[in-house]
């Protein structure tokens, strides 16, 4: 028997009650699976890219930006390529990279503006690997707690090695280690007797560079997610996200999905956190400028830390010389070029859809549907018509997500705190553009920490609130779970 998720009661509900109260800007999904719905093959409403589908899918900017928009998205694309040197440099604009850092460019991680590369069984990290490993420890303060319940820290940082292990640093200044990874296969059977594995990763640490780690340090790998569509994601109202919110269950239709209460810096509040991959920041503005900071160790205007993630404990670290100049307003990162950077990410395009109107894309998406997965990827919004950049106001967009954070089972569980997400929990990723990855990132590397090697194990990792649609998945025959990864293939 087929389990309807939350979204086709609600369409049950509008269409035999005209007057319940449901935001408009979450059209209805559908359930005429003959025909491609208006607007499906433009994922990004008017910003879609229209170009071929090649390396540079994911580097196009919004079809609607006029030329002087284009010169300004080209020129923060320089910033999000440029390559950061150590101080002290001839090079002022430049410099101010450590000392303590993960990359020297924000496209180290995100190549092609796209998925990160995790690294493979026995790698040497002699260059940028775009898998972090986020640390962290419970609180041992009664100050602590306090913040945390509060809501203006999302975690504790490890003492000594701060919120990220940083394999690299500048001259005269000892990385802080290595990041190792292992797999173990795990065989799973489904249905006509076929079997896939499964890749179980294995983290350790080694080469530390300041001593042992604390006794209670919880981790977190993390791979460099797609960066197309951001700013339409942050184009979409509050509202929406928090109708969809169901921490109780109510329903009960196994699926309590809830937004996580993060800080933001900007204004000083408690907000709905968007981005990362359990929902951690705010807006895309304070996910960029983290990113400068806490990656390659780059003062901005939001994080003026010119030392980015050293801690007291690393006095050689806090020693260094930084690029914190006047000339660039007493920032090694300036706020034209945050602003620029902000620009640039905030207008890569989505794709246009490939073979939407394909026999076999529409059945597939008919399985996706009927199987559940709506219940946390759902479909499409509207974006606001206030939205902070005109070109992405009131667009009608497919990102398959909810934003909201979901129990994924022991299997996906990372044990880490962060904000109001617990340790089994994960905000639903978008899905637009997965079927390009290939193509875009050069191999098919899949969740937080790419131990899935195909869409399908993507899929058969899911547990938790997402365990009884997988079993579903499971039960398939091996056509319908091929045209289920046909459908997600052309997203």
């Amino acid at each position: 028997m087929i389990i309807v998720s939350r979204n086709f009661l609600i369409f049950i509900i509008l269409s035999r009650l005209i007057t319940v109260d449901v935001c408009a800007d979450i059209p209805v999904v559908t359930t005429d699976f003959s025909v491609v719905e208006a607007g499906e093959s433009m994922p990004g409403g008017d910003t879609t890219s229209r170009h071929r589908s090649n390396r540079h899918s994911f580097s196009h900017p919004s079809s609607n930006l006029g030329f002087e928009q284009g010169l300004d998205f080209k020129v923060g694309n320089g910033v999000f390529k440029k390559i950061w040197v150590s101080s002290p440099s001839s090079t002022t604009a430049s410099d101010g990279l450590g000392p303590l850092y993960n990359a020297r460019s924000c496209l180290r991680c995100h190549t092609n503006n796209g998925r990160g590369q995790p690294p493979t069984e026995g790698f040497q990290q002699t260059r940028a690997v775009p898998l972090f490993l986020r640390i962290s420890i419970p609180p041992q303060t009664q100050a602590e707690k306090i913040l945390l319940s509060q809501h203006r820290l999302g975690f504790i940082p490890e003492p000594t090695y701060g919120s990220q292990l940083q394999g690299f640093s500048t001259q005269g200044v000892n990385a802080e280690g290595l990041l190792n990874v292992s797999y173990t296969e795990i065989p799973q059977p489904l249905s006509e007797g076929q079997i896939i594995s499964l890749r179980q990763p294995h983290y350790t640490v080694s080469n530390l560079g300041y001593g042992d780690l604390h006794a209670e340090t919880q981790y977190s790998p993390r791979i460099a997610p797609p960066m197309i569509g951001l700013g339409l994601l942050e184009a979409i109202d509050a509202q929406d996200l928090l109708q969809l919110a169901d921490p109780e269950d109510r329903d009960s239709d196994g699926i309590s999905g809830r937004v996580n209460k993060v800080w933001d810096i900007k204004t000083q509040s408690v907000t709905i956190g968007r981005f990362g991959w359990k929902a951690g920041t705010p807006t895309l503005e304070q996910q960029n400028n983290a990113a400068l900071n806490g990656d390659l160790g780059i003062g901005s205007w939001m994080y003026p830390n010119p030392y980015g993630d050293c801690t007291t404990q690393q006095v050689e670290c806090i020693n260094q010389p930084h690029g914190n100049t006047s000339l660039q307003g007493g920032l090694e990162a300036s706020r034209t070029m945050t602003d620029l950077l902000l620009y640039y990410t905030r207008h890569l395009a989505v794709p246009m859809r490939r073979s939407a109107g394909a026999r076999r894309a529409l059945t597939g998406k008919q399985l996706f549907y009927k199987t559940g997965c709506i219940g946390c990827h759902t479909p499409k919004y509207t974006t606001k018509s206030d939205a902070a950049v005109p070109e992405l106001a009131n667009q009608l967009i497919w990102p398959y997500t909810d934003f909201l954070l979901h129990d994924m089972g022991e299997g996906l569980a990372d044990n880490r705190p962060e904000f109001s997400a617990n340790g089994r929990e994960w905000r639903t990723p978008p899905l637009w553009g997965i079927g390009l990855t290939e193509i875009v990132s050069g191999h098919r590397s899949f969740l937080h920490d790419g131990r899935a090697r195909s869409l399908l194990e993507a899929i058969l990792w899911h547990g938790g609130e997402a365990e009884a649609a997988k079993a579903r998945v499971v039960k398939m025959s091996a056509k319908e779970r091929n045209d289920l990864i046909y459908f997600l293939e052309t997203l």
